[in-house]
Order: structure tokens, then sequence, then C-alpha cells
């Protein structure tokens, strides 16, 4: 079986009903691959796919509210947000200014403003639900990828939490 839609064409489905999508979007300088998954088409919706195509042409916006979920974490020092930062202070040490995009004198701002947007995973199965229907993957430096921030998004858009995934 398969699901036509405009955005993805035809998603053909694999012989235990999964469905998978992927492609590279450019954002800015940086190139982001995209996926979109379900363990069982049936589980997937129009309108899934349609905030999904959506989330992907927005990319730029999505990135935007990822960034500010990310931000509005750094006052609590428990945060894995704090926890992150406080690592690449550790590790980067006097050449953190090196790997950051701008200096502005607040650690924290510069570094989630350096973060590069690495990857969307789609859970198109998870439209409407209290899982995240997408997630974000950031990292400061693109060669290191045990050393992420994860932001988890509703299919609404908004962020649901934001985890690090050391």
């Amino acid at each position: 079986m398969a699901i036509e839609h405009d955005y993805f064409g035809l998603l053909s489905s694999g012989p235990d009903g999964s469905i998978f999508w992927s492609e590279t979007v450019e954002l800015g300088d940086q190139s982001v691959t995209v996926d979109l998954t379900a363990p069982d088409q049936d589980d997937v919706s129009a309108d899934a796919l349609d905030i999904a195509a959506s989330l992907i042409a927005g990319l730029e916006n999505v990135d935007a509210t990822s960034r500010r979920g990310m931000l509005s974490e750094v006052d609590d020092r428990t945060s894995e947000v704090t926890e992150y930062i406080l690592q690449q202070q550790e590790a980067y040490g006097d050449e953190l200014e090196d790997v950051l995009v701008d200096v502005s004198g607040d650690a924290a701002v510069d570094i989630i403003r350096s973060l590069r947007l690495m990857s969307m995973t789609i859970l198109a199965d998870e439209h409407g639900g209290s899982e995240p229907f997408a997630v974000l993957e950031y990292a400061l430096d693109a060669s290191t990828t045990d050393d992420v921030l994860l932001v988890n998004l509703g299919s609404d858009g908004s962020v649901q939490s934001v985890m690090s995934a050391d």
C-alpha cells in the first residue's frame, strides 16, 4: 500500500507497513536532514502529513521557536539546556569563542545562537498525541554526534521539552 500527498509524493510502505521519507533541506547556510517516519502507515492521517509539510516549509520559524524554547530554560540551573551549556564551556574552554557565530558576552545566548540544526525527524503517527510529533537535533559541532540537544515539538509546533542526548 501507499499514501499519496502533494508535498511528499507517493509514500510507499515497507513490508512491515512502515513508511519513511527523507530529504535534505537548506536553512541559511546549513543543510538539514529531514526524515518522516511512522511504524504503521495506517496510523498516518492526511492532517499529519499536511502539518509535517508545513513544518518543513516553515523550518526557519520552527528553528526560531526551538531556540526560544532552549533560551527559556537557561535560567533553570537544573535544566538540560543549562547542563549542556556548562558542558560546552568546559569542553571548549578558551577556544569556545572560536566556534561561536556571535560573541555578545552572554555565553548561554551565544551557544544557543551558534548551535547547528542537524536534523528534524517527524513522527507522523504521533499527530495529536502527547508524544513528540517532531524532534529537532542541535549540536555546537557538526562532527560531534553524541553531544546534542533534542527539541521535542508537538503537532501544533509548540516546544514540549528540550533534552540532551549524551
